[in-house]
C-alpha cells in the first residue's frame, strides 16, 4: 500500500474524491490544434496538439465518455506544456461530437487503434522522448496495447490511472448501490452518441440499437451494441479479452499505475498483487483517492489536484533518468 497520496482531510470519501475534481473548478482552457488522421480501414481519428513543437511528446488518452475537453486531460496538458512538453490529446474513434464513419468504436479493448496511433505519432519525431498517459478506459487500453506490443512498443514511458484490471467484476459492481449512479451517468453519454451516429452509419448484424438505447446496465448495452460492433461474441467475451490485468506481465516500457482501493466504480479484488508484477511496471495502490480523483491539500490548506502534479513530475523524472519525486514535491494549488 502506498502512502504517496494523502487526501484532503475534508474530502476523504470515495464519492467526494471522484465528483469534486469536476466541480471544484472549470475545465482549464487548452488551445488545441486539431488534426484528423485517416485510418487504414476508411475511418478517422481526431488528435489535437498543444505545447512546444520541439519538446518531448506526451500522448494523452481519455476515459469512457471523455474527450479533448475532459478536465483531467486538459489540466495535465497545461501542466506538461508549461514544462516544455508537446502534448497530443487522442480523441478515440467515435468519442467526439462528430460521429465516426464505421460501426466500430472505441472501447476497453480497442488496442489496434492505439497501436496504430503510437506508430504514426512517434515516427514523426523518433529522436524525441515519447510518453503516454491514460485515465480509466484510456489507461486500460494503453496497458493492453503495451502488453500486446511488448518490446516493440514505441514509447519511453507510460502512466495509467484508475484502470479496471478486470472488467466483469466492475460491471457487476456498477449494478448495485451508489455505484448505479455512475453507470447511469456513463450510459446517458454513450446513448447520446448512438443517437447522433445511427442511422447515418449502418449497424452490423447482431447489433440491436433499440435494446442498447433502452439498456439500464452495461452488460445489456455491451451485449446489444459494443460486442457486435467490435468483433466480440458477447459482453462476457468482451470483458474477458479487453481487461488489461492479463497483459501487464508483457509490458516492457517503464510504466507507473496509480489506483485507489476505494475507487467507487470498481472493487478492490481486481487489483493485482504488486509482487506478481515484474519490472518495469510499478503498481502504486493508495487507500483513498476515488476514481481519477486524488484531491489532496496544498501548503495553504486548499484542495490540490495531486494527479496533475505527480504525472508531470514522474514523466520529467523518466525523461531525465532520475528518481521520481516524492509526494511532498508533487503539489499544485487548485
Amino acid at each position: 500500500m502506498s502512502d504517496a497520496f494523502r487526501p484532503h482531510p475534508l474530502i476523504r470519501g470515495a464519492h467526494a474524491q471522484t465528483a469534486l475534481p469536476a466541480l471544484l473548478r472549470a475545465t482549464p482552457h487548452v488551445p488545441w490544434q486539431r488534426e484528423t488522421l485517416e485510418t487504414p480501414d476508411g475511418d478517422f481519428i481526431v488528435v489535437a496538439h498543444h505545447g512546444p513543437d520541439d519538446g518531448p511528446v506526451a500522448l494523452l488518452l481519455h476515459g469512457l465518455g471523455g474527450g479533448l475537453d475532459s478536465t483531467y486531460l486538459c489540466a495535465t496538458a497545461r501542466r506538461l506544456a508549461a514544462l516544455g512538453w508537446h502534448c497530443i490529446g487522442i480523441q478515440q474513434r467515435g468519442a467526439g461530437p462528430e460521429p465516426n464513419r464505421l460501426a466500430r468504436s472505441y472501447n476497453h479493448g480497442e488496442s489496434g487503434d492505439i497501436a496504430w496511433l503510437l506508430q504514426q505519432l512517434t515516427q514523426r519525431a523518433p529522436e524525441r522522448f515519447h510518453a503516454a498517459v491514460g485515465w480509466s478506459l484510456g489507461g486500460n487500453v494503453l496497458l493492453k496495447t503495451l502488453g500486446e506490443l511488448g518490446p516493440r512498443a514505441p514509447l519511453d514511458a507510460a502512466m495509467a490511472v484508475s484502470v479496471p484490471f478486470a472488467l466483469a467484476p466492475c460491471v457487476e459492481h456498477l449494478t448495485r448501490g451508489p455505484a448505479r449512479a455512475y453507470q447511469a451517468y456513463l450510459l446517458r453519454g454513450l446513448k447520446a452518441g448512438l443517437r447522433r451516429k445511427h442511422g447515418p452509419v449502418a449497424l452490423p448484424p447482431g447489433a440491436d440499437l433499440a435494446t442498447a438505447l433502452a439498456a439500464r446496465d452495461f452488460r445489456t448495452f455491451d451485449n446489444a451494441y459494443t460486442a457486435p460492433c467490435n468483433g466480440y461474441a458477447d459482453a462476457e467475451d468482451y470483458y474477458a479479452r479487453a481487461s488489461c490485468g492479463q497483459y501487464l506481465a508483457d509490458i516492457r516500457v517503464p510504466t507507473r499505475i496509480v489506483h485507489a482501493l476505494d475507487d467507487p466504480m470498481m472493487v478492490p479484488t481486481i487489483v493485482p498483487d504488486a509482487d506478481a508484477i515484474p519490472a518495469p511496471v510499478s503498481l502504486e495502490v493508495t487507500a483513498r483517492g476515488g476514481h481519477v480523483g486524488f484531491v489532496g491539500r496544498n501548503d495553504a490548506g486548499l484542495p490540490s489536484m495531486w494527479l496533475e502534479a505527480t504525472i508531470p513530475a514522474w514523466l520529467e523524472a523518466q525523461r531525465h533518468g532520475s528518481d521520481a519525486p516524492d509526494a511532498e514535491t508533487a503539489t499544485e494549488t487548485a
